[in-house]
């Protein structure tokens, strides 16, 4: 059987970004490295004191998990360590870390990180996630600034994701398709196992957090309804699946089929997902197989960047799907307060 690692298909990649001097190559590697790491430190949570809350509350006003600071700190390091990046912005960090070493001074790239997606989950043994977006810096020199990551996110140059379940996956695009590898633990690597990944145009499965229906838009409603309804011409009713980890939810839609709904709430008037962190990159990734993703009126990676830890609602998945429910949203319009 061939088996083609991680390392050996990014170095194959290179010839598609000749301008880039293996830069790019060498920090999905840094990556790569981090993931591992993380997936061993998943894999025995509930061995070691790992499992549980710090007492702490970050950014988002979320109670963080000690596995949360782990993989925070085990990613930060990496790519500090990588020299390929300039700074980092961490959704569990209020302000950027600007990279300041000999090695970085000529570091081309930024990265944004959610490092443990669903880490509310982590107590209870089901699938979390690491969502991560690569830019290239647009200031000219010397560390890293805030304004490098005022991008939108079409500017994107990389993206994915690491999921951490019964197998751990990392799937990645660089603008040239979605391709995922899966971690072999009996050789320390990341192999092929989803070359050229496509998501169905539509599927049977919708995620969303329905206790929360009350709170949702009326175009929610109506296409949740929709979902329920008996008929046979359009195949429904559709299932619903909800996971509650972003990553779990988005990765079995990606390759079955579905959409994924997190919209604004009335308590959460403006989303709840971070643009940076997570909307974008998994936006980047769900397009370049074939998806969409939309604000419920606008495609995510047009949405202009203001603030680091800026929220969004979020639609994203199968495209047949997509456009079904953005037609909702256009009938019964989300009204302004």
């Amino acid at each position: 059987m061939n088996v083609k690692t991680l390392g050996q298909f990014i170095i194959e990649k290179q010839a598609d970004f000749p301008y880039a001097k293996g830069e790019l190559s060498r920090l999905l590697r840094d990556i790569g490295i981090a993931a591992k790491i993380v997936n061993r430190e998943v894999n025995k949570a509930g061995l070691v004191e790992i499992l549980g809350e710090t007492g702490e509350v970050n950014i988002q006003g979320e109670r963080v998990k000690k596995l949360d600071v782990f993989a925070n700190e085990q990613f930060i390091a990496a790519l500090k360590a990588g020299g390929e990046v300039c700074a980092i912005a961490s959704e569990e960090n209020d302000e950027i870390i600007p990279i300041d070493t000999e090695i970085s001074k000529a570091a081309r790239y930024v990265v944004a990180m959610d490092p443990l997606d669903g880490s509310s989950n982590i107590d209870v043994n089901v699938s979390v996630g690491t969502i991560f977006s690569v830019y290239r810096r647009t200031s000219l020199s010397g560390p890293g600034t805030l304004e490098d990551f005022m991008q939108r996110g079409t500017e994107q140059v990389a993206a994915g994701y690491i999921i951490y379940g019964s197998s751990c996956m990392l799937v990645y695009t660089t603008g040239k398709g979605v391709n995922g590898f899966t971690l072999d633990p009996s050789i320390g690597e990341f192999c092929l196992s989803h070359p050229n990944m496509q998501t169905p145009k539509k599927g049977k499965t919708y995620s969303i957090n329905e206790g929360n229906y009350l709170h949702f838009p009326d175009g929610v409603k109506k296409y949740i309804k929709y979902c329920q309804e008996e008929d046979k011409a359009t195949d429904r009713p559709l299932s619903s699946r909800y996971i509650g980890s972003g990553v779990a939810d988005i990765h079995r839609n990606l390759i079955t089929g579905g959409i994924y709904i997190y919209p604004t709430t009335t308590k959460s008037p403006n989303g709840k997902l971070r643009l940076l962190y997570e909307c974008n990159p998994l936006a980047f990734l769900i397009e370049q197989a074939g998806g969409k993703a939309s604000t419920g009126s606008k495609r995510i990676m047009e949405v202009p960047i203001k603030e680091l830890h800026q929220r969004t609602p979020l639609f994203i998945g199968s495209s047949e799907m997509i456009d079904m429910v953005m037609d909702f949203m256009t009938k019964y319009p989300v009204e302004k307060g």
